[in-house]
């Protein structure tokens, strides 16, 4: 396994790839969990090469706390990736090397798909996103790219900024991957105390039983009783609760045929923010 660290050491060796064969990208901020196996695993069972990158991205952060607390564990991801995919191409830049002198994100017309939820608590958060990730496939040129859909929202401002940008490249959204108890796997859930992680089974526990809801229930009626829920559970304070068209993100306040529905959570523990997300139909 290769593990390379400057933009021209990695183009030299993509340039050596024949371009008949497939490459899979799966871009990650590191301090890797079986979420991110997951995602490597299916790039290399769908390419015949593949890249992951370990990025922290300094422009998709309005918290310098939150960047500043985010772990740094690159040896134990070079281990992790090598596990399961030991001829992976780990890419692994300083800051400098990806943004140089000029660390600041583009700005981009994401059709509303930003305003809304995370848009809402995260200024210019998806623009840091979008800044970095057409950075990466820019760098990388790969046929398919891979993202969990844990950061649902996210995937979509992906998909929408490679097609704004026109980019050749198919994102694709893989299944959350998720903690015995339910919790939807992420680096921070480390954060987390023993106890509190075990009880935050109760975020995807209240996702679940809002798709119950929804097939005999009016939107409203549903919202109402997640904020009641999350008020009567004082290890948890509820940010937002939404249910949007899958495609667009747009809230909704009724049920319509023929569209694809999806229920959003962003919630505080212990300081440490947790998101989770379910398609209901």
């Amino acid at each position: 396994m290769l593990v390379i660290k400057t933009k021209n050491d990695l183009r030299a060796e993509l340039d050596k790839i024949d371009k008949e064969q497939s490459l899979g990208f799966v871009p990650t901020m590191g301090a890797l969990h079986e979420g991110h196996v997951s995602l490597i695993e299916r790039a290399a069972e769908e390419n015949n090469y593949i890249v992951v990158s370990i990025f922290v991205n300094p422009t998709q952060f309005n918290n310098s706390e939150d960047l500043e607390k985010y772990p740094k564990t690159l040896e134990n991801d070079i281990n992790l990736i090598a596990s399961v995919a030991d001829e992976a191409i780990v890419f692994a830049p300083s800051v400098s090397e990806i943004y140089e002198k000029n660390v600041i994100h583009n700005l981009y017309d994401f059709d509303g798909l930003d305003k809304v939820m995370e848009g809402e608590f995260r200024d210019n958060h998806f623009n840091g996103v979008g800044t970095i990730v057409e950075k990466l496939l820019r760098l990388v040129s790969p046929n398919k790219a891979y993202f969990g859909e844990k950061d649902f929202q996210q995937l979509r401002i992906i998909q929408k900024m490679t097609e704004l940008q026109h980019l050749p490249v198919e994102i694709l959204g893989c299944e959350i991957v998720r903690e015995k108890n339910g919790l939807a796997m992420s680096s921070r859930n480390e954060r987390l105390s023993d106890t509190i992680r075990l009880k935050a089974a109760f975020i995807y526990e209240t996702l679940k039983t809002a798709k119950q809801k929804f097939g005999t229930e009016n939107v409203i009626s549903i919202k109402d009783w997640v904020h009641k829920a999350f008020e009567q559970n004082g290890d948890f304070q509820l940010e937002y609760f939404e249910i949007t068209d899958s495609e667009t993100l747009t809230p909704i306040k009724q049920k319509s045929n023929n569209i694809k529905y999806r229920a959003f959570i962003a919630a505080y523990a212990e300081n440490v923010r947790l998101i989770d997300n379910l398609a209901l139909n």
